[in-house]
């Protein structure tokens, strides 16, 4: 629970535009009335020293749009090669099944 109590106290923190330092994150979470371990705290602020939480979240939502369009991509050509196998006599399955010496029922 703590660790959600810290999290939700980094994002209150970051949209207000203030530093999260340990100090700050247990503040306000004892405030709104939450017990929480120091460790969380000094675990949060140390990962975050030094970097914009704004742009470390907005990241996510570029890497995924960009995630969905290469999957997309990679479905669409996908289709393609499917049909062009459709395409493909199927003669020539049953073809190569012969020339082996057994077919599907022998």
């Amino acid at each position: 629970m703590s660790d959600a109590v810290i999290s939700y106290a980094t994002l209150i923190l970051a949209d207000a535009g203030l530093d999260i330092t340990a100090d700050s994150l247990t503040t306000l979470a004892k405030s709104a009335g939450a017990s929480v371990d120091s460790i969380w705290a000094e675990t949060f602020a140390t990962a975050l020293e030094g970097k914009d939480l704004k742009e470390i979240l907005s990241g996510f939502h570029a890497a995924g749009s960009g995630a969905a369009g290469a999957a997309g991509a990679a479905s669409g050509a996908a289709a393609g090669e499917a049909a062009a196998e459709e395409e493909a006599p199927e003669e020539e399955a049953e073809e190569s099944d012969d020339d082996m010496g057994f077919g599907l029922f022998d």
